[in-house]
């Protein structure tokens, strides 16, 4: 039986700058902006201020898994001004099926207008009816899904109108109080005029005028405000959907209103520079990537590794990163990543000449030993780098050492003994925090310093090198630099600060390349211990307990490896604390539960703990790291309540009894060892996709090893860029590699038919939108037909 493919959805987005920003309408002219990035209307990144400029740079990454369908991946650009009130000034918005477009690429956007009757999101659920009764068409409000919360409530109603000549008649729905998906179910009639000549035998549809009809549905917000209620969205419906059967029964996307907003010159509002990278994999059940997983595995043990299917994908690949992601979550599922970047680290090794230039290059070594810290050390990184880091973010002193750039109250002498200070105490926690450094880096690190050391033996120095290179410029140096995107601090440094930290992390590289680390080094290689994991996030949420009143308020949040507690206030004493050990699991909550979105629970063994995230993203790694930290507890549980125990029963079994036990199996915690985090049959799928995009750079590397095994002589310049040492295994590996990525094709092929002819238009899953409804009305006749 064929079991449908998982929709894995990854986006990163790089902010790179903006320019021809309108300036402020007053004598300084200057702005200090901001960018978000939003899932329709849901804020899930924020960049730092650029103070005073109309052109700024931001040079930012964002990386984040999508946990949820959307339509527009939006970019807002804002202005704060001097009272912190935050202005927008423009927005681009690509639709989710033009990411591709831009996939990879950096591009220039002009900035649209925002406005209220633009910012729609959700869908509707309606049904017409041609009455039987001649002179009445019905239509039945049904629900809504995914409204936008204005100003942090949503309250909607429906507004239903028909459109026609002469008619202006509009009916609404009740008010739905506190949720984004109303249930309605409200009939509304308007009677439409026939022909004197009709008779029920006679009538066609498409020859009354009704076909001359449209019926409109807008959604509001009920506001409590001055400035009346918000426009959510609307959809108009030529009543020629009725068809022959007289019934029409669809969901619609909501759409911007017509002509809304104030008219605004594009080029006046500027542009934003992005590079946005976008991929979906749908995942196939394990059994299918067998052949391909087998050959990847197989990677550390084929000789020589260059022949290897894993360093094949390295080589055509056209960045080494696109291939390092994959590779390394792979193996390090499988628990085989230490053999892997010692086999290929060999061999980079052996071609390596200089001693000095070891590591340097941006080769398939490098890079899958960039990922695998990243995975791996994570937690060591803020173990260790994080309470000083926190240290010069709140002591703001000045580390200036350039001298064009010191201000007049600074002191050269002060700022260099200070900039001094912290390079000390930075250097030191890094070479004494070795007993905290994960297992699988050390392994790494032992491979690396042995290689070099067999390599170039009359070099002593390049074996700690090699590793220092790692240690030092490639992980801690890169924290320092940029420490939110380690998850070291919450939000983007100051400028100052910024700075500070640019200095300290340039000594720190210039430290971890002379030879006298190497006693540092050495303690990395042979030095390997449980790494303990305290992590200290702040975020605003909203917590209530299982029994008792619906009073949610806004808590500080504090998670360390010992317990996780919430305060009032940041500083202020905890006003619950739970330890650990305490946590039986945590998990996703039904939205409605509490009709509020993002909400997960914090299971314990007299209650839970209902949180409210500030978006989809935040909630998923609350559940991530609060699951991380608590998978070893002991009476960890197996089922769960997946809604709230509200009015006497569970809302989602109906059960009374409070102690019910859960009638959902849990989620599953995340095992203890790093090499079990993570999917393995994504990856495969992963880099199927991959060795499909480079098929020509496949079939090309074969021609390159024919060539080779035929010619003895200087290779041919368009083969040239392939490292291939043994043509005939080269070429084995490429032949299987290409059976099975083309046996895979076929497997894609035949599912996205099957799905293309199962897809139904108008569905819950497939709504009618922009481009869409001439498709709708295709298939209703093409179907038809077909019945007739």
């Amino acid at each position: 039986e064929w079991r449908h493919q998982i929709p894995v959805q990854i986006m990163k987005r790089c902010w790179r700058e903006a320019k021809n920003i309108p300036p402020y309408p007053g004598p300084n002219r200057m702005r200090d902006c901001y960018c978000t990035v939003n899932l329709d209307q849901e804020e899930v990144f924020r960049t730092k201020i650029i103070e005073k400029s109309l052109c700024p740079f931001y040079g930012e990454d964002f990386y984040c898994e999508i946990p949820r369908s959307f339509r527009h991946l939006s970019f807002y650009i804002f202005d704060r001004d001097v009272f912190r009130r935050d202005s927008s000034i423009g927005k681009v918005a690509v639709k989710k099926e033009d990411l591709q477009k831009y996939h990879g690429k950096d591009t220039w956007f002009q900035l649209q207008p925002v406005s209220a009757d633009s910012e729609v999101q959700g869908k509707v659920h309606l049904e017409l009816r041609l009455s039987e009764v001649i002179t009445d068409s019905g239509v039945i409000m049904l629900e809504c899904q995914g409204l936008p919360i204005v100003n942090g409530q949503c309250d909607p109603y429906a507004a239903v109108s028909l459109l026609g000549p002469s008619r202006s008649e509009a009916k609404k729905t009740k008010v739905k109080r506190k949720t984004n998906n109303p249930q309605f179910e409200e009939v509304f009639y308007f009677e439409v005029t026939r022909p004197l000549s009709y008779t029920k035998r006679q009538f066609d549809v498409e020859e009354e005028d009704v076909d001359k009809l449209a019926l409109r549905v807008d959604l509001w917000n009920a506001s409590n405000l001055k400035f009346g209620d918000e426009f959510l969205g609307g959809v108009r419906v030529p009543l020629r959907a009725l068809g022959q059967a007289g019934v029409h029964d669809a969901w619609y996307f909501l759409q911007p209103r017509e002509n809304g907003g104030k008219t605004v010159k594009v080029e006046e509002l500027g542009s934003l520079r992005l590079n946005i990278v976008y991929t979906e994999d749908h995942v196939f059940p394990s059994e299918h990537y067998t052949p391909l997983r087998d050959l990847l595995l197989q990677s550390a043990n084929v000789g020589p590794v260059s022949a290897s299917t894993a360093h094949i994908l390295g080589e055509v690949c056209r960045e080494k990163q696109e291939a390092a992601i994959p590779l390394v979550r792979l193996f390090l599922h499988y628990g085989k990543i230490v053999p892997f970047i010692s086999a290929i680290a060999h061999a980079e090794v052996n071609r390596t000449q200089d001693p000095n230039t070891i590591f340097r290059g941006n080769s398939l070594t490098s890079k899958c030993i960039d990922e695998t810290m990243k995975l791996a050390g994570m937690h060591y990184l803020q173990v260790t780098l994080k309470p000083i880091i926190d240290e010069i973010c709140a002591e703001h002193k000045p580390c200036e050492i350039d001298p064009v750039k010191l201000k007049e109250s600074e002191n050269l002498e002060t700022n260099r003994e200070n900039l001094r200070h912290y390079v000390d105490r930075i250097f030191s926690v890094i070479t004494t925090s070795g007993v905290r450094c994960p297992t699988v880096m050390c392994d790494i690190f032992f491979s690396l310093r042995e290689s070099a050391a067999t390599r170039f033996e009359v070099d002593q120095d390049v074996r700690y090198t090699a590793v220092s290179s790692f240690i030092f410029l490639r992980f801690f140096a890169p924290a320092i630099l940029s420490p939110n995107l380690f998850h070291l601090r919450p939000h983007h440094p100051d400028p100052a600060t910024s700075r500070t930290l640019t200095l300290i992390s340039k000594t720190i590289q210039t430290l971890g390349s002379l030879a006298k680390s190497k006693s540092v080094s050495v303690f990395f290689c042979f030095q390997s211990r449980d790494q303990t994991r305290p992590r200290i996030c702040i975020r605003r949420a909203q917590g209530r307990n299982r029994f008792g009143m619906k009073n949610f308020k806004k808590r500080w949040f504090r998670l360390t490896n010992h317990e996780f507690t919430y305060h009032k206030t940041k500083g202020e004493g905890a006003l619950c604390s739970i330890p650990i050990e305490n946590i039986l699991a945590v998990e996703r909550l039904e939205e409605e539960s509490f009709k509020m979105k993002n909400m997960f629970q914090v299971i314990q063994p007299e209650r839970a703990l209902y949180i409210q995230a500030n978006n989809c993203v935040e909630a998923r790694d609350w559940i991530d790291i609060l699951t991380k930290v608590s998978q070893c507890n002991r009476k960890r549980l197996s089922t769960y309540h997946p809604s709230a125990y509200l009015n006497g029963h569970w809302l989602c079994c109906k059960l009374s009894a409070d102690a019910a036990p859960g009638c959902t199996p849990c989620t599953g915690g995340l095992p203890a060892n790093i090499q079990l985090d993570v999917d393995g049959d994504r990856e495969t799928e992963r880099i199927y996709s991959l060795f499909s995009t480079y098929m020509t750079k496949l079939i090309k590397m074969q021609e390159a090893c024919g060539s080779k095994s035929v010619y003895d002589g200087p290779e041919q310049e368009e083969y040239s860029s392939f490292v291939i040492d043994d043509p005939q295994e080269t070429y084995k590996t490429l032949k299987l590699i290409v059976s099975a990525v083309q046996t895979l094709e076929q497997q894609h092929t035949k599912y996205k038919r099957d799905k293309f002819k199962k897809t139904k238009i108008g569905s819950q899953e497939h709504p009618i939108g922009d481009k869409s409804f001439q498709c709708y009305i295709r298939q209703q006749s093409e179907s038809s037909t077909y019945s007739i």
